[in-house]
């Protein structure tokens, strides 16, 4: 697995989970950043394929028994996000976001259109990620284009708040589910 960011237990199962920043120098849509269980003994591609058996054909000399045998992740995030952090979420924060995990993307640097800088919500259902990304925090990014922002850590805190360290503006935002 390259560049392995962050890592998260998952309640109830003991399963751990890992979000990785992925190759550069691709393009602006290659290679995804990820979302993956963690498997015993498995190989995530590094440096001769990319999600799963997909070639990085400058690697040399090539290894095709190696790609054969490349795990492919279980949840594509977008290119360069920057993925920084991953924490599964709390019932505390209302059903939209009772189960799943959040993920700070720090933001790209390698991009002509900006992604990531921002939280999103990855829901998940029967233990796996099951639907596409929500976005949880934004704004980090103003109309006028300068970045305010860049989320780094998440965590969810004892009263079941998510903590967001963000290392631009060196805050940590504490964010609630809305009281009805």
């Amino acid at each position: 697995m390259r560049n392995p960011t962050a890592l998260a237990v998952q309640p109830g199962t003991g399963q751990l989970w890992a979000v990785a920043n992925e190759r550069d120098e691709i393009g602006p849509d290659l290679v995804p950043d990820y979302l993956t269980a963690v498997k015993d003994g498995a190989f995530y591609g590094w440096p001769y394929s990319y999600w799963g058996q997909n070639v990085d054909t400058r690697v040399q000399p090539q290894d095709p028994q190696k790609v054969a045998s490349a795990t492919r992740p279980d949840y594509a995030l977008s290119s360069h996000v920057a993925a920084l952090g991953v924490s599964f979420s709390s019932p505390s924060m209302g059903n939209q976001f009772a189960d799943g995990v959040f993920v700070g993307e720090h933001g790209s640097w390698n991009r002509p259109t900006p992604a990531g800088y921002k939280v999103v919500f990855v829901p998940f259902s029967e233990g796996r990620p099951s639907g596409p990304p929500v976005d949880f925090l934004d704004g980090f990014i103003g109309e006028d284009g300068k970045t305010r922002g860049r989320p780094v850590g998440v965590t969810v805190d004892s009263r079941g708040a998510l903590l967001v360290a963000d290392d631009l503006s060196n805050t940590v935002w504490r964010v609630t589910a809305a009281r009805q």
